[in-house]
């Protein structure tokens, strides 16, 4: 049966595909030529084409007034990359099985794919009970004793449950309410469910209105976004691949099981390389879309090139970014290979408890008090801007406090005067600030800061990396190393000339291959070169929000007394 591009789209769950679609009629005339994202192809009815995924190109909004569409607002088009912060309002239509779930909704391996549902009746399970109205969450999908299921948390004082739901659930599930704020590319690529809009409220305040804004001046409402999808699909014995919008008056149908799928090639992303398994490295793969730039290693990605992966991998890189006030401050990572030196640079600190995460058994930490602190406490130290201070430990002191003595924590310091030094205690919980003064003349390879040193930790290039082309980092004033992280890479080389290797980050890379049936000819990659990775404000927010769910951030500080 023929059905639109656009309802096609939103019926299909994700996992069925590649599917095979014949142009039944639309648009597509005899013969047509349509070009869209720079590609120029043509569509005869009758044409088959291999649809190989489908990602939300734009977002149509209307305003969301009085639970229904406002009959003063006119739909408009929102790029992806439209500005503000917004929140998600939860879907009250419930769903009526977890296999509904699983085919609408998208779950995932990041904490923004770890969707959480309610049951609106009890659910009992082998030896657990769900009650209604618990907060259950969705973490993955998979086969468990040869029967599709979700895994599940549910939180109860304080400790994790875990369980699997089957796809055969039935029920009624609600969406929970969320707290959290999303950009409009996080909610188009994980919060809007197949066949269903999406409502979000606006949570921080647009920038300056102008008129060219598609929504009206001083708005801070709702909105209800009706996603357009981008359809990537090849053509039979093409190489290129297609983009077309879901919008497209076109119709199609579904001739996937009266069809040779193997006539069609296979379009793979890195994430899907990287899910190989080691041994089926290393591999010769042809580039069928790939990034732009003429700079190393993106122009051995070109459209057409031939590359050689070699393995896959788990790698360490430090993420740092420019120290600048002003937003066009940049982020890099940077890996553990860099081979330019760095100085420390003075590092600020907002209060004494802070002082205390950073302080090194090796060498004591001078400072600067930029804030006056007096002292609720004449046992204590009041602080005046120019003090300067020795930082020694961390011990407790006895206090008078409503009229008997308590034990505080407290910072013991050596505070430096013109020709002495004065032993004093400052309150672990005293907001002043501080900036540090550096002795330390040396230069440090990277390895070095992070083995002997807390992050963050402030750095300026003293010698560049003589074997970048062109080093970055060393027209950076300053930069401040934030933290270490791991993040998966392929290490791949040009198949034609392989005289080095590139390290080429899986899941920031928007690349496309098909494997070739070509043998490598050296198995043993070459030199790896080294590439400081920009990553862009988007993926550096990423980068802290989600990559490190594992680190803990450091307890508070002490509260003042009252």
């Amino acid at each position: 049966m023929a059905s639109t591009l656009q309802k096609f789209i939103h019926s299909l769950d994700l996992r069925a595909l590649p599917r095979v679609l014949q142009i039944q009629s639309g648009i597509y005339c005899q013969d047509s030529i349509y070009e869209m994202f720079g590609n120029e192809f043509s569509l005869s009815t009758e044409d088959v084409v291999k649809v190989i995924g489908f990602k939300i190109n734009k977002l149509v909004a209307s305003i969301w007034e009085n639970n229904e569409v406002s009959q003063f607002s006119a739909k408009v088009e929102l790029p992806l990359n439209f500005h503000g912060l917004y929140k998600v309002v939860a879907d009250k239509t419930p769903y009526v099985s977890i296999e509904e779930i699983a085919r609408k909704v998208s779950i995932g391996s990041t904490r923004l794919g770890h969707p959480s549902f309610y049951s609106a009746k009890d659910i009992k399970l082998e030896n657990f009970t769900i009650k209604h109205d618990e907060q259950i969450t969705f973490n993955s999908v998979e086969e468990v004793h040869g029967m599709m299921a979700v895994n599940c948390v549910v939180v109860r004082n304080n400790q994790s449950h875990s369980f699997t739901l089957p796809l055969s659930q039935e029920g009624e599930f609600y969406e929970c309410e969320d707290d959290q704020i999303y950009t409009l590319k996080e909610i188009a690529e994980w919060k809007i469910p197949k066949g269903r809009n999406r409502i979000v409220k606006l949570s921080t305040t647009l920038p300056t209105w102008d008129s060219s804004s598609p929504l009206p001046e001083n708005f801070d409402g709702c909105l209800i976004l009706m996603p357009v999808y981008e359809v990537q699909a090849v053509m039979k014995f093409q190489k290129d691949i297609i983009h077309i919008l879901s919008d497209l008056d076109v119709e199609v149908k579904d001739v996937t099981d009266h069809y040779d799928i193997s006539s069609f090639l296979q379009p793979l992303s890195l994430e899907d390389i990287f899910e190989k398994t080691s041994k089926e490295f290393p591999m010769v793969a042809q580039i069928m879309e790939g990034p732009s730039g003429n700079q190393k290693p993106y122009n051995l990605l070109s459209t057409g090139k031939q590359i050689v992966i070699y393995k896959k991998y788990q790698a360490a890189r430090v993420l740092a970014s420019e120290m600048r006030s002003d937003s066009s401050k940049r982020h890099y990572l940077i890996p553990m290979s860099y081979k330019g030196k760095f100085k420390r640079r003075p590092r600020e600190f907002p209060t004494a408890y802070d002082l205390e995460i950073v302080r090194n058994e090796k060498e004591h930490l001078h400072v600067v008090a930029t804030k006056a602190f007096t002292s609720p406490h004449k046992e204590l130290f009041s602080v005046s801007v120019g003090d300067q201070f020795l930082v020694q430990q961390c011990q407790t002191s006895e206090v008078l406090y409503e009229g008997g003595k308590k034990l505080i924590d407290v910072l013991a310091c050596e505070q430096i005067l013109s020709d002495s030094y004065k032993k004093v205690l400052l309150p672990m919980y005293m907001e002043g600030g501080f900036v540090e003064v550096v002795h330390d003349k040396k230069q440090y390879h990277l390895s070095e800061i992070c083995k002997e040193f807390h992050l963050p930790f402030n750095v300026k290039v003293s010698v560049r990396d003589l074997s970048i082309e062109k080093d970055v980092l060393a027209a950076a004033p300053g930069l401040q190393f934030e933290e270490e992280i791991t993040d998966s890479y392929l290490l791949i080389s040009s198949a034609s000339s392989p005289v080095e290797s590139w390290e080429i980050p899986v899941y920031r890379s928007n690349i496309l291959v098909h494997l070739l049936s070509k043998d490598v000819q050296t198995v043993a990659p070459p030199v790896t070169r080294t590439t400081v990775e920009e990553v862009s404000k988007e993926e550096y927010y990423m980068l802290r929000r989600y990559e490190n769910i594992t680190l803990h951030p450091p307890p508070r500080p002490p509260k003042k007394p009252t």
